[in-house]
């Protein structure tokens, strides 16, 4: 079987590195918010190119304390797009604020910019940028509607370490970003794990005090806080990991130019792209008419796939009063979706095997 993603492989590559700082956290009997957290938190900003990188426990934390430090709340309203994984419609519920959702551009499948200004109200507070599948949205139109309506713009980075827009990384778009890295991410620890990158020292500032229950001194809480923190393990194998990140990018982009120019079956829509060298390929999704029958016939040829996502945020349970609502784009991305196995340990044959037995596959 060809595994979607093979995390044991990818993680071996490490392990000598890994045991070493993993002793080290051990041997020093200091297990959050210590050295590794400090050194993790330094080279993760001179990654993105920002001041600022506060860890954190997970990547819907991450982007509900950004919504939090700003103090966003009831009355205020996200815009969002309708087509992301949950998690970004979560961080902004969980602090009370309203999401406004917009319809995504069906070629990037990112948020449309040009349907944005006409859900902006005096409520809006934000705009949350989800760059989706490792894809960076284009991000001038967005820059220009914040600046004129005064808006802040939050990124939702968690599937694009180290995608670029115009030479900057994803990270340093917009006003504040949060990341996930959940062991499947480009860049993923062994747990749950995330971070907040920032410019905005004000802000950066609260975010480490709401982190720690709201504390910046022991037994000191100036905010209501929350327990949020990236643990030592988790950011010593995050920074281990690091310094490969370019190069394993690279690889997918490899891959994915493979998968795109060699895939030839009308049955099979693939993903666009407007700029090959700055997409990370988080996500290879191609769509189909029948999806249930191309994963069917994929896994009996020992490939498997998996679905991002097969609902959309609107028609979950737990957004009840969204369930009448009608996102045509989101919704057909949603039916037609499949993720092709995307990873930096693919070997060649395994990636030829996958083309050949798509260019097979018939309705």
């Amino acid at each position: 079987m060809i595994k979607f993603l093979d995390l044991h492989k990818i993680n071996e590559r490490f392990r000598e590195e890994t045991d070493k700082r993993i002793k080290e956290v051990l041997d020093s009997g200091w297990y959050l918010l210590g050295k590794q957290n400090e050194l993790f938190e330094k080279h993760f900003a001179d990654f993105c190119g920002v001041k600022h990188c506060i860890g954190c426990g997970n990547g819907l934390e991450a982007l509900s304390l950004i919504i939090k430090g700003y103090g966003f709340g009831p009355n205020d309203e996200i815009i969002v797009p309708a087509n992301t994984y949950i998690a970004s419609i979560l961080a902004i519920t969980q602090n009370g604020c309203s999401p406004v959702l917009v319809e995504p551009d069906i070629k990037t499948y990112n948020i449309n910019p040009d349907l944005i200004e006409e859900k902006i109200t005096d409520k809006t507070k934000a705009i949350m940028v989800v760059h989706l599948y490792g894809q960076a949205v284009e991000m001038d139109k967005i820059w220009a509607l914040a600046k004129k309506y005064n808006l802040k713009i939050i990124e939702d980075s968690a599937q694009a370490h180290g995608a670029y827009y115009e030479g900057k990384r994803t990270g340093n778009l917009g006003d504040a970003s949060g990341f996930s890295f959940y062991p499947g991410k480009n860049l993923g620890c062994m747990g749950d794990g995330g971070c907040v990158t920032t410019n905005d020292d004000k802000l950066a500032r609260k975010i480490r005090a709401i982190r720690n229950y709201g504390s910046e001194q022991k037994y000191k809480n100036i905010y209501k806080g929350v327990n949020s923190r990236l643990d030592e393990i988790q950011a010593a194998i995050l920074d281990v990991k690091l310094p490969y990140l370019d190069e394993d990018n690279k690889k997918r982009r490899e891959i994915a130019k493979f998968y795109r120019e060699n895939i030839k079956n009308p049955e099979i829509i693939l993903p666009d792209t407007y700029d090959e060298k700055a997409h990370v390929w988080h996500i290879f999704a191609i769509r189909t008419s029948d999806r249930e029958k191309l994963q069917k016939y994929l896994s009996d040829n020992d490939i498997q796939t998996l679905i991002h996502y097969p609902t959309p945020p609107h028609k979950q349970e737990c957004y009840k009063e969204w369930n009448n609502l009608k996102f045509p784009i989101t919704e057909k991305i949603h039916k037609e979706i499949l993720s092709l196995p995307m990873s930096p340990v693919l070997t060649e044959n395994e990636v030829q095997k996958v083309v050949e037995v798509l260019n097979e596959y018939r309705l």
